[in-house]
């Protein structure tokens, strides 16, 4: 299973900047968590969001280019492998204007009832609105 990918821009800001002058590792971080986030409020429905959240059980950053405070930068995602217990979710990280590769990252996802905090089960409705 692989899903449709999903994609959203976000401006590096001048907090975004370390001391070699260019995007912290920490940031890329930050973007692939929001930009997951962001795909997770696009597509599932309010009942889902409601009953599921999400926590992280690992995450694989390879960074290849650096960003600086005047990029603009694409974030991609889309969901791997989806069984009802984990989401493998990928990343890429792009300069918006040349589509240079900066980073990617895969990261595995294990959903959680928002009501309890433990793992639960996703449904097939569910791993089906991530399919393509």
């Amino acid at each position: 299973m692989s899903s449709a990918v999903f994609e959203m821009t976000v401006p590096v800001l001048p907090g975004d900047i370390d001391e070699q002058n260019h995007v912290n590792n920490t940031v890329y971080l930050r973007w692939v968590q929001d930009v997951a986030v962001a795909h997770w409020r696009a597509i599932g429905s309010p009942e889902a969001q409601e009953a599921i959240g999400w926590v992280v059980l690992r995450h694989e950053i390879d960074y290849k280019k650096p960003a600086t405070l005047a990029d603009k930068i694409a974030l991609r995602t889309w969901v791997g492998k989806a069984t009802r217990l984990t989401f493998e979710r990928f990343t890429e990280i792009r300069r918006k204007r040349d589509r240079q590769l900066l980073s990617q990252a895969r990261t595995l996802w294990c959903p959680i009832d928002t009501q309890t905090g433990r793992p639960v089960r996703v449904s097939a409705g569910v791993r089906a609105q991530f399919s393509t």
